[in-house]
């Protein structure tokens, strides 16, 4: 995974470099393709050796590249969330509603945007987006190891949370379905 400094002016341009980098080829020869829920992938020319997702917030970027297991990211910055507890009654589930109420109020916005990019990720993973619907699926564990508890029409068991070690203005997570795998992040010099 690598995260870099991010400004939505260059729109994909980091990803296309990113995929051209591990494909060996020009950003310009990088082509892809959407799914039908609005999922970006490699175009069947590139071959199916790499999956692959982005997620930016403000003036940062996480880029997950995967073999072997098709990845889901999310990164949120940090700010506030007066209606966390409002939203968490309405599109989350009884246990993560009841969690987030437990917390701290100093601490609540980034446990709201804890369980939020948690199941984001997820739902990227799937391909399917917020759209599938927040309520479709519930997150456990802790802060620092999120779990999935439930998944509509999914074995949760068989699925991985990873939450990325940002900084303390972001917050991040990587999800796939499938073992257990070592996880690295590099951070482009520039992304301090």
């Amino acid at each position: 995974m690598w995260r870099l400094r991010y400004d939505h002016h260059q729109g994909r341009a980091p990803l296309y470099a990113m995929l051209a980098a591990y494909l060996g080829v020009p950003a310009s020869d990088v082509q892809l393709e959407e799914a039908a829920h609005g999922r970006p992938s490699l175009a069947p020319a590139h071959g199916e050796a790499l999956s692959f997702n982005w997620s930016h917030s403000h003036d940062q970027a996480l880029i997950a590249i995967a073999r072997g297991v098709v990845p889901g990211v999310d990164l949120e910055r940090l700010r506030p969330h007066p209606r966390a507890l409002t939203i968490a009654q309405r599109y989350f589930s009884p246990s993560e509603t009841k969690a987030l109420a437990g917390q701290p109020e100093a601490r609540r916005d980034r446990a709201f945007l804890e369980l939020w990019t948690a199941k984001e990720a997820v739902l990227k993973a799937v391909g399917r987006g917020i759209a599938f619907g927040l309520h479709r699926l519930s997150i456990g564990g802790s802060s620092e190891q999120p779990v999935l508890d439930y998944l509509e029409g999914h074995p949760a068991e068989q699925w991985q949370l990873h939450r990325v070690a940002l900084d303390d203005a972001h917050v991040g997570t990587l999800a796939w379905h499938g073992a257990p795998r070592r996880v690295r992040l590099w951070t482009l010099a520039d992304a301090d």
